[in-house]
């Protein structure tokens, strides 16, 4: 899957935990990268989850099973926070503008939400709204 990212999304590959400050145009070119990251991650857990489902709490396979989930949750969240991007969530990432985040949540198509910096995620404002009442500089094309 690495193998196909471009030359100008590889040059843009910080090390984990170095957010960056994104502009609507940045955040909308590295998403399609993120979506397949976070597609062929979420594809990965699947069987894992329904295997953990089908065991009983005491049932010694299930370590195992949990060690899994953990090992692709945080090789997911390794190669998304290296993008530049601050994890919210299970499959849910914020484009840092400097006033608050672009939210992205998987599977959504685009970028479509905006959340201040002491907002949760469940205020998250449409983009569009953002946009047009504060005209903010992150939004100039």
């Amino acid at each position: 899957m690495d193998a196909h990212l471009s030359a100008d999304v590889v040059a843009l590959i910080n090390h984990p935990g170095e957010p960056r400050i994104f502009s609507l145009s940045e955040a909308e070119e590295l998403l399609p990268v993120i979506r397949k990251l976070t597609a062929f991650a979420s594809q990965e857990l699947d069987p894992c989850q329904l295997r953990m489902r089908q065991l009983l709490d005491c049932d010694p396979r299930l370590a195992p099973l949990e060690r899994e989930f953990e090992t692709i949750i945080r090789k997911w969240v390794e190669r998304v926070q290296r993008l530049g991007v601050t994890v919210s969530g299970l499959w849910q990432i914020g484009f840092d503008t400097g006033e608050g985040y672009l939210c992205w949540r998987y599977p959504e198509l685009r970028l479509a939400y905006f959340r201040g910096y002491a907002e949760s995620l469940h205020n998250r404002r449409r983009l569009s709204e953002v946009i047009q009442e504060y005209r903010p500089d992150w939004a100039v094309y």
